[in-house]
């Protein structure tokens, strides 16, 4: 499957001096010319990208998942991580599923992607799994707890869609594709054949 990156908003010039690097972000500097002919320091932080599954099992149910890590509020979410240096975009996802939910996949669909904040190098890949299988226990970080929450395909897009704040659903990235659904019935026919064909 070829995969091609999403293009920044606001991508980091060729000329860009990398000012730090962490662990997770590294912030990068360049001068700009302004249109009265001055020039300004301008900043983007980069990081690696990332990627969010969406499992269907058998039944037709989606795997969501509860939860827990350091820092952060409980949330709803689906399977999903960063990519590792040299990990190729599916790999990554195959990987995440493996490690947070057990299971593998025969069938791979790319269903969206983008670079959601301008300011941040970082492309957000979004994969809806078909043809699952449980092969294995949750082999978790350190810092995760995941409860699987299977649910169906109204109720993805009922939480998915539901006040941010009190869901916690935290795949942003695909909430506005929910509302569509949730709105539109020809979209939502669309996005419910893309999960459940």
């Amino acid at each position: 499957m070829k995969i091609n990156r999403p293009i920044s908003k606001q991508p980091i010039p060729d000329n860009a001096t990398l000012m730090f690097k962490g662990i997770l972000f590294d912030a990068y500097q360049w001068q700009q010319q302004m249109y009265d002919g001055s020039t300004a320091t301008f900043e983007k932080l980069k990081r690696p990208d990332t990627v969010i599954v969406f499992a269907v099992l058998d039944d037709g149910q989606i795997l969501l998942t509860r939860q827990e890590q350091p820092g952060k509020e409980p949330f709803i979410g689906a399977a999903g991580g960063r990519v590792d240096p040299g990990e190729d975009i599916l790999q990554a996802a195959q990987r995440e599923l493996l490690e947070e939910t057990g299971y593998e996949a025969d069938e791979w669909v790319l269903w969206h992607s983008e670079q959601p904040i301008s300011k941040i190098e970082w492309a957000v890949y979004v994969f809806i799994a078909k043809r699952v299988r449980k092969i294995a226990e949750l082999n978790l970080d350190a810092g995760e707890k995941i409860e699987l929450m299977p649910v169906s395909f109204d109720e993805l897009i009922e939480i998915g869609t539901a006040s941010s704040l009190s869901a916690g659903f935290y795949e942003r990235e695909i909430t506005d594709l929910l509302f569509q659904a949730k709105l539109d019935p020809i979209k939502y026919e669309e996005l419910k054949s893309l999960f459940l064909n």
